[in-house]
């Protein structure tokens, strides 16, 4: 029976599996004090929970940010 392979989460694969540019996997990562499990040489290496929070905040931000731009569509200028 074949073992399952992990798979090794850096920050430019988390960005690469999301599809987004790796300054925004960062930001993230960095203005929600999510942490590396460990490192890899000078990688930081996160876990699968750190992943899916990753891609909920992406996702949240997105919406506000369209909220945002929605609000401003609508007649809403002074």
């Amino acid at each position: 029976m074949a073992d399952k392979v992990k798979t090794i989460w850096t920050v430019a694969r988390i960005a690469e599996h999301l599809g987004v540019q790796r300054h925004r996997v960062e930001y993230v990562l960095d203005s929600r004090g999510i942490e590396p499990i460990g490192r890899a040489g000078i990688a930081r290496i996160y876990s699968e929970d750190a992943v899916d929070r990753v891609a909920s905040e992406l996702v949240r931000i997105v919406s506000l940010r369209d909220l945002g731009n929605a609000s401003d569509t609508q007649g809403g200028e002074l």
